[in-house]
């Protein structure tokens, strides 16, 4: 029997975002045509908590046109609360992006100063109102990367979660094209933002910025070591998740999970995913399905399996988000399936 959430939804904090892409293998100086997606780090969180039915709200500024009205209606198909989304003048933030393909990587440009998120004030969000009755807030590295005023937003949100007797997921989500973009010290912004946090989702490398110490991520036990060195650091920390990508080539990757509680863990196998269809918001499907187990206070094995076998399925789905029913994730096998009749 497909289990029920519980009462209480999940508040996802940051900015939505346009995704604009040409076809594979042409390059965006060359190209004639652009496809349209919607995304953005914490919206996909929502949209596949929302399709698994775990209540979800999205916390952002869209802009008061028709890109932004795209991106309202892309919560609306999830089933996204979208109450506490804002609409403004300004513009959407873009991203865009060139997909793999055959010995090409692919190739992410950003376009998203001065968007209608980013030009946001503190007063303009109703953080108490999103956060009544929440279970979790969600929000990512992404947000206090895009600036100053993106850190006071982010602070903002985590200082309002914790009046709240909220637990926070913070997704470290390191971008160092946006990082590198202005005078700033991600170590510490990123290190106040984890120490109000219950879950991480990182990896040793992340651990390894935070801490301002290497980690390695070669086997299980070393990355068992960067996890208890964060636990050391971050007294609030309660959990840890994580992935391994070993990439063959653009189009076929392994993929392996690992969540880190104080007491215990666990490490999956890695899958062989071939062909890659979209890698961009697989880490988002990862941390919806982490979450998804942790509300229903999953096992380590459960969280770190679930949420291998929501990254595993959204790289065979074009675009930013995942939205899959409870029974499509449940039936599903990380190592392949054959059709369904």
């Amino acid at each position: 029997m497909t289990a029920l959430p519980k009462s209480g939804h999940v508040v996802c904090f940051g900015e939505m975002l346009a995704r604009l892409s040409p076809e594979a293998g042409t390059p965006l100086a060359r190209a004639r045509s652009l496809a349209l997606a919607i995304g953005g780090a914490e919206a996909n969180v929502a949209i596949a908590l929302a399709s698994l039915g775990q209540p979800a709200a999205m916390l952002s500024t869209v802009p008061d046109n028709p890109l932004g009205l795209r991106a309202l209606a892309a919560l609306g198909e999830a089933g996204v609360d979208q109450r506490f989304v804002r609409r403004a003048a300004g513009r959407m933030g873009l991203y865009l992006f060139e997909p793999p393909s055959g010995p090409i990587g692919g190739r992410v440009t950003y376009d998203r100063a001065g968007s209608a998120f980013a030009m946001a004030q503190l007063e303009d969000f109703d953080f108490a109102g999103a956060l009544d009755g929440a279970r979790l807030l969600h929000l990512s590295g992404i947000t206090p990367a895009l600036g100053l005023n993106g850190v006071a937003l982010a602070k903002k949100a985590v200082v309002a979660a914790r009046a709240a007797g909220v637990p926070i997921c913070f997704d470290g989500n390191y971008r160092a094209s946006l990082w590198d973009a202005w005078d700033c010290d991600p170590q510490a912004i990123l290190t106040e933002l984890v120490e109000a946090a219950t879950i991480l989702i990182g990896n040793h490398r992340d651990i390894s910025l935070l801490l301002g110490k290497s980690f390695s991520g070669d086997g299980p036990d070393r990355r068992r070591e960067a996890a208890e060195a964060a636990f050391a650091r971050f007294p609030d920390l309660a959990a840890i998740a994580s992935t391994a990508r070993h990439i063959e080539s653009s189009t076929t990757h392994g993929l392996a999970a690992r969540v880190d509680l104080r007491e215990s863990h666990w490490q999956t196998d890695e899958v062989r995913i071939a062909p890659v269809v979209d890698r961009i918001g697989t880490g988002d499907a990862f941390a919806a399905g982490v979450l998804l187990r942790w509300l229903e206070d999953g096992s380590a094995q459960e969280m770190a399996k679930t949420g291998l076998s929501l990254a595993v399925m959204k790289h065979g789905i074009p675009g930013d988000t995942i939205a899959v029913t409870r029974d499509e994730l449940d039936s599903f096998l990380p190592a392949g399936a054959d059709v369904s009749r």
